[in-house]
Order: structure tokens, then C-alpha cells, then sequence
């Protein structure tokens, strides 16, 4: 099961006390104080681990504890320090304060493990106290109580490119198509339930990894649907891909601009972020006025180029330079028949260098 979204404890260890001794050997007479130092408590670790892409592993447990510090011994012998507690996340997990929204940490290509709460410090046993004036202390310290948090783990998956659409436009067919991802795929709305990664391979020297999530609807960004529950998986991304079905009962320019201010509603960093936009599904098309009408729209010009593979059967608009305000390019495709697709990996690949 898919899981990316928990809220955990988590709690470090308790130091241990110090011991409160008095030397006792024969032939010697009144020994002094040789009481130990409590062991300091287990500290909370995160760390990254490559082998898991969900977090389901924290389904069903809400406490972590680090150990506890050992009390100190005779002898000055000191207390076994507690064990760590070592929990690990998979790479895009985000940790947060759950009460107050902080970001504690984010975690993305780390190797090391990262120290969220440390534990407690053991106390001083009596032989500590000992000097000149009190040659007999008879007390010790408390070790002091490790600390403890309610966190919320978000992952947010890691991709260079984020597909985004309404229902059913074939984001799907398309990163199956495009990549090494399997998705489900149907003929009806939903059939994404959960984020999909695929890695695109560029003539077996570079590749680049796309992401697919559910499908968005009006006033996904007020809680409806399931696509506000995955937008946080494109977030990363360095660019974000628009798939606009052509043959829906949804106006093509509709679809856009209602994509657009939810994306808007939902972050504005990832409203700013870099464009495309593919018209999927054109092999349904008897003509070419939908595809006219979308880019007289928009404003861009509609010519027909035959650079980088491009089909004749269709306008294309690419842009000289990106930015945020433009879309880099405006690409006509078909998935079933794999019409611009080379072209359409190409621009990708451009835009993201």
C-alpha cells in the first residue's frame, strides 16, 4: 500500500541516575564515595534508506523510543549508555513539527544520519561531589528526561519532470509510453490512485525521471478529488508538463487555465515553475481547429516545423528561452500511435539543462 503522509512520536532516551556507593573492601576503613555516573540517553536518528519508496512501514505504530541511560554502578562504574534509535525514510521524505508546521528536515540524497532529538544527559554519581569540606556526600543527580515530538512525515517524490491533468487525459499511456513506469490504465476517470515514476532513457546516455500523479479537478486545491493529495510529489520538479486532452467534453482552453489556478491555489513556487504543454489524444481529431483555436487563445503562433522529428500533420509552438510566465513549448502528440513522442522527450530534455 502507498503511504505518504504519517504522523509519529518520537522520544529520546531518559539519562540514568547516578549511584549513590560507598567504597567497602577489607582492611580498609571508611572508603570514600565511589559511586558512578548515569549513562546519557539514546539519541533519534533519521536516515535515508534506498530499498522503500513509501512510508507504510509506519502504519499501525505512533510511538519510537531511543533507550534509556543505565543508573551508574559502584566502583565509579558508569551507567550503559542507551541505544540510538535509527529510523529510516525513503529519499523525498520531509520531517515537520505536526503542531507548529515547521520544516525539521528534509531529506533528498543524504548519506549520513541526521540527529532530531538528542537524549538525555546521566547524572553525577556521588563520588562527583566529593572534596576537602564533604568527604561523604551522600546524594547524587537525576538524569536528565530525554526529549520528545509529535512529527508528520510527507514524502514528496523525487523527479525532474511532473505530469499534470485532469482525469483520464492519458498521463498514463503517456509515462508508460515514455518510460519504464507501468501504471494502470483504463478507459475511465480515477484510474490513477496513487504517484507513479518512470525513468526516461535518452539514447542510453542520459535519462531523466518523470512523475505521475492523479488526476486534478476543479477545487482540487479545497479538498476535492485525489489530485491535491499528491500535488506535494511535484513539487520537486524542476518542470512541469501540462497533458490537455483534445477530444474531452472539456474545452481544451478550459482545461488549461482551470489546471493553471489550482496549481496557483495550491503553491505558488509551483505555479512559477517551467512549462509545457502537450495536446494528447490528436489521432481522435477529424481536423486540426481545436488545436488552431487552442493556440490563437493563448497567442502563439501555429506553424508546422519538421526540426527534431517533428510531424507535419500538426502545429507546434517552441519557445527561443524559457521562463516561468510562457510555456517552453505547445506540442500536438498521440501516445497510441507515438506521434511527436520522440520530439516531445527531446524538448523535454532541453528544458530541464
Amino acid at each position: 500500500m502507498f503511504v505518504d503522509c504519517v504522523e509519529i512520536f518520537i522520544f529520546s532516551g531518559k539519562g540514568g541516575e547516578g549511584a549513590i556507593s560507598f567504597r567497602r573492601e577489607k582492611f580498609i576503613i571508611n572508603g570514600g564515595p565511589d559511586g558512578g555516573d548515569g549513562g546519557d540517553g539514546g539519541d533519534v536518528y533519521f536516515v535515508i534508506d534506498n530499498n522503500c519508496d513509501t512510508l507504510s512501514n509506519f502504519r499501525g505504530k505512533k510511538h519510537y523510543r531511543a533507550e534509556n541511560g543505565q543508573p551508574g554502578q559502584p566502583k565509579n562504574c558508569s551507567g550503559k549508555r542507551g541505544m540510538d534509535l535509527v529510523i529510516k525514510v525513503p529519499a523525498g521524505t520531509v520531517i515537520y513539527d505536526a503542531l507548529s508546521n515547521e520544516v525539521l528536515y528534509d531529506f533528498t540524497t543524504q548519506k549520513q544520519k541526521i540527529k532530531i532529538l538528542s537524549g538525555g544527559k546521566g547524572g553525577f554519581g556521588n563520588a562527583r561531589f566529593k572534596n576537602s569540606v564533604n568527604q561523604r556526600p551522600d546524594y547524587a543527580q537525576k538524569g536528565l528526561p530525554g526529549q520528545e515530538l509529535h512529527i508528520r512525515l510527507e514524502l514528496k517524490l523525487i523527479a525532474d519532470v511532473g505530469l499534470v491533468g485532469y482525469p483520464n487525459v492519458g498521463k498514463s499511456t503517456l509515462i508508460s509510453t515514455l518510460s519504464n513506469a507501468k501504471p494502470e490504465i483504463a478507459n475511465y476517470e480515477f484510474t490513477t490512485l496513487i504517484p507513479n515514476l518512470g525513468v526516461v532513457d535518452m539514447d542510453g546516455i542520459y535519462s531523466f525521471v518523470i512523475a505521475d500523479i492523479p488526476g486534478i479537478i476543479d477545487g482540487a486545491s479545497e479538498g476535492k478529488g485525489l489530485g491535491i493529495e499528491f500535488l506535494r510529489h511535484i513539487e520537486r520538479t524542476k518542470f512541469l508538463l501540462f497533458v490537455i486532452d483534445v477530444t474531452s467534453y472539456r474545452n481544451a482552453l478550459t482545461q488549461f487555465q482551470n489546471l493553471r489556478t489550482e496549481l496557483e491555489r495550491f503553491s505558488s513556487d509551483l505555479y512559477h515553475r517551467s512549462y509545457g504543454i502537450v495536446l494528447s489524444k490528436v489521432d481522435g481529431l477529424v481536423n486540426d481547429d481545436v488545436i488552431k483555436e487552442f493556440f490563437k487563445v493563448l497567442g502563439y503562433g501555429y506553424q508546422k516545423e519538421q526540426k527534431m522529428g517533428l510531424s507535419q500533420d500538426f502545429g507546434v509552438y517552441i519557445k527561443e528561452e524559457k521562463d516561468e510566465k510562457n510555456p517552453y513549448f505547445i506540442l500536438p502528440i498521440s501516445s497510441a500511435t507515438t506521434l511527436n513522442l520522440k520530439a516531445l522527450k527531446h524538448l523535454i530534455f532541453e528544458a530541464l539543462r
